[in-house]
């Protein structure tokens, strides 16, 4: 087959306007081309007087050897996910969590007949909605299952985005799981695809059956509680369900579970500070967004935006995890803790676009050499916002127009804010060390230059989101283990990935490391 890239659709395009386009680029006639699908569809809004689509298709074509001369035109290479041999391991590894960077671990290690153990302290992903579904809408939280804790990871709570800076080809394997357990095909094409939490649930519901038809198991309500360790080489781990006797660890237990790097520093892992990010969720409605993004464009899917500015300090202000047609979620993991994060489903028909609005915070911003200050820092947000909010779980919030202001707000304004429990409206500034505040004051001007509306004076900034990555990293080798031999630190809250993509290409690249070790 051929590849033709660079095709201009319409929008509402149909398959022979596909068809009518490749055979442009291929100066021949449509009848030349006898099938067409999709490889890379994206929005093409640099014009907003002619918003269209650009593609990429793979062409069924006669004698393609002639069209390899025309511009945009080459031999579709799919790719084959090389497969790592059999497992000749003397016991059964283990992989902790069961994020993206978790599954993903565990099912290739099942692919290749090593029957991974797969634990995790939270529940099974159906009962494990029951409990979000209680903490969003009565604030009563489970500190074991939650946003952050259970089947699937925080991705789960998402908009369930597969966007990602990494340009490593084992992509294309996780996109095939993903569609192979019941995520819609058009993941595969998209430039920008997204599942939807509705979808996700039964997607890693289904990963996790075919690792346990491979001849895994998997141990929910089953929490790491002690590494065994004997000159430098692990020997087994203690669980709230008992003693793993194994080889292989490999640690995917996302940024939130702050017990698992006490008990990783206490066993001597070699760990280090890290850059993160803190900051809020602010809201538009999604209409603001649209016409922001398209102009007057009519027919397209509900628009995002990502933006990043630099500040006269050097110190970076970005959006992430933007959830068009979302809601703010309430995602604390732990008692007397106020987090926020965002979600959408598939369909993104939410009448509010959401995004964290973060604030990068480097190692030397603290005054101090403690390891774990960058936890400590988040905590102490968390539990500020707990009580800025009245204590009972709602969220602190400032109205954009306020918070340029340096006020508080008295009330809400047009645009509501989404956040299921409850908000109290704030002066959100005072959460916030000065250099943040002052930070996202800049950012927001700046921003609204690129996104017009976004510094919109009603637009509520909740907070505080503070889990968007991991303040530790985890230190490993060029052979993906710690210096204790055996450990493979892995995925986001090891401080090797951002976001579900990268953590499910880091989970892959771990498992490969054991077989092939």
């Amino acid at each position: 087959m051929l590849k033709i890239s660079n095709l201009k659709l319409p929008i509402g395009f149909t398959e022979g306007q596909i068809k009518a386009a490749a055979a442009e680029k291929l100066r021949a006639r449509p009848e030349v081309i006898e099938s067409v699908s999709l490889v890379r569809l994206s929005v093409d809004a640099r014009d907003k007087s002619s918003v269209h689509y650009s593609a990429a298709v793979k062409a069924e074509v006669k004698n393609e050897n002639r069209f390899l001369k025309f511009k945009d035109v080459e031999i579709y290479e799919p790719y084959v996910y090389p497969q790592p041999p059999v497992s000749r391991l003397r016991r059964r590894p283990v992989v902790v969590g069961s994020g993206p960077a978790g599954l993903f671990a565990a099912l290739i290690l099942a692919y290749a007949g090593a029957e991974p153990i797969l634990i995790e302290r939270g529940e099974a992903v159906d009962e494990r909605l029951k409990s979000v579904e209680s903490f969003q809408k009565n604030g009563t939280l489970d500190p074991e299952s939650n946003v952050q804790f259970g089947e699937g990871g925080a991705g789960t709570f998402s908009d369930g985005k597969l966007t990602t800076g990494t340009k490593d080809p084992r992509q294309r394997k996780v996109l095939e799981e993903f569609i192979a357990a019941g995520a819609p095909e058009e993941i595969g094409w998209l430039a920008k695809p997204h599942i939807g939490t509705d979808n996700l649930v039964g997607v890693v519901k289904n990963i996790r059956k075919k690792i346990i038809a491979l001849g895994g198991e998997v141990r929910f309500n089953c929490a790491l509680k002690d590494i065994y360790i004997e000159n430098g080489r692990l020997m087994g781990i203690a669980t709230t369900l008992g003693d793993i006797e194994t080889d292989d660890l490999i640690l995917a237990t996302g940024h939130s579970a702050r017990d698992v790097f006490e008990l990783c520093h206490s066993r001597g892992m070699l760990m280090e500070r890290k850059p993160f990010s803190v900051g809020v969720r602010i809201e538009h409605p999604q209409s603001l967004i649209q016409r922001a993004q398209y102009g007057s464009a009519k027919g397209l899917p509900p628009a995002d935006y990502k933006a990043a500015v630099h500040l006269k300090d050097g110190r970076g202000v970005y959006t992430f995890c933007m959830c068009p047609g979302g809601t703010v979620i309430a995602s604390a993991s732990e008692e007397n803790s106020v987090v926020t994060n965002g979600m959408s489903n598939f369909r993104r028909d939410g009448k509010n676009a959401n995004s964290a609005l973060l604030v990068s915070v480097a190692p030397e911003d603290f005054k101090n050499d403690d390891l774990f200050a960058g936890v400590h820092f988040q905590r102490k947000l968390e539990r500020q916002a707990f009580y800025m909010g009245g204590a009972n779980y709602k969220a602190p919030v400032t109205l954009v127009g306020d918070f340029l202001k340096g006020q508080k707000s008295a009330a809400l304004g047009d645009i509501e804010p989404s956040y299921p429990i409850g908000v109290t409206p704030s002066d959100i500034g005072k959460l916030f060390p000065d250099f943040i505040s002052a930070a996202l004051r800049e950012g927001i001007v700046l921003i609204d230059r690129r996104i017009r509306g976004f510094a919109t004076p009603d637009a509520p900034l909740t907070g505080v989101e503070s889990r968007s990555s991991s303040p530790l990293r985890l230190l490993r080798g060029d052979d993906l283990q710690s210096n204790i031999r055996g450990i493979y630190p892995c995925g986001e809250g090891a401080g090797y990935a951002g976001g579900i993509m990268s953590a499910a290409v880091d989970g892959i690249k771990c498992a490969e490391a054991v077989l092939t070790k």
